[in-house]
This record gives structure tokens, C-alpha cells and sequence, in this order.
């Protein structure tokens, strides 16, 4: 994957210390992940509370998968799907667009997430 490119074509940046559906801390989208996990998202309260709504607790640790639960502030992988479920219902939390994978775009306009960027303008 060391050919990805995040939303502008550009080599994609490491998003976080081991989030990604592949677990190296970059927003790969390999064929196996169904869910499309793209986005490099700066988590929230909102967006987590949001998520465990969903029915996906992103806050408490599992320990026996190594997932220590995320606080606001965090940076995650996120799914393109759930992100944009956030959006529609306002609890959308920032990203950061050079680590965000190019295959976040299938399913979020660019426009919309460059109105979250994490980076200054």
C-alpha cells in the first residue's frame, strides 16, 4: 500500500499510531475492507456519542483486539459511509485531507470534506 494516495493525488500522510482497517496507523482501503475505512477523522465527543448510537462503541478499550478506546482529540480511520452518516446529522468530526485515502471520494464529495480539514488554509 505504499502507493496510496490520499484526496488530492498526492502520497498519503500516516493518520494515527494503529487505527486503519489494516491496523499501520494509514487510511489503506485494501480489497478486503468492505467498509471503505478512508477517512482520517479527528474524533469528537459528538462524533462518538453519534457512533455509539450507531451502534459502534469507538470509546470503550478492547483489549483483547488492542483497541485501547478513543477520546476526543484522536485521530481514527474512519468508514466513508459513517462519516458521511455524521455529516447528514451534523456530529461530523474534522479530518485531516493528507491522510484521508482517494478512495473516500466514491462516497464523499471533496467540497464537503474540505469544509472539515483539520489543516489550515
Amino acid at each position: 500500500m505504499a502507493n496510496a494516495k490520499n484526496v488530492y493525488g498526492k502520497p498519503l500522510q500516516l493518520c494515527c499510531g494503529n487505527g486503519g482497517y489494516t491496523r499501520e496507523g494509514f487510511c489503506y482501503v485494501p480489497l478486503s475492507d468492505m467498509g471503505n475505512h478512508s477517512v482520517c477523522a479527528i474524533v469528537d465527543r459528538k462524533f462518538l456519542e453519534f457512533s455509539v448510537m450507531q451502534g459502534n462503541d469507538l470509546m470503550t478499550p478492547r483489549n483483547e483486539l488492542g483497541f485501547p478506546g478513543l477520546k476526543p482529540g484522536d485521530r481514527w480511520c474512519l468508514c466513508a459511509s459513517r462519516w458521511l452518516e455524521a455529516y447528514k446529522a451534523g456530529v461530523a468530526p474534522k479530518v485531516n485531507l493528507n491522510a484521508t485515502n482517494i478512495r473516500a471520494l466514491e462516497i464523499i464529495p471533496l467540497p464537503i470534506l474540505e469544509m472539515f480539514t483539520s489543516e489550515p488554509a
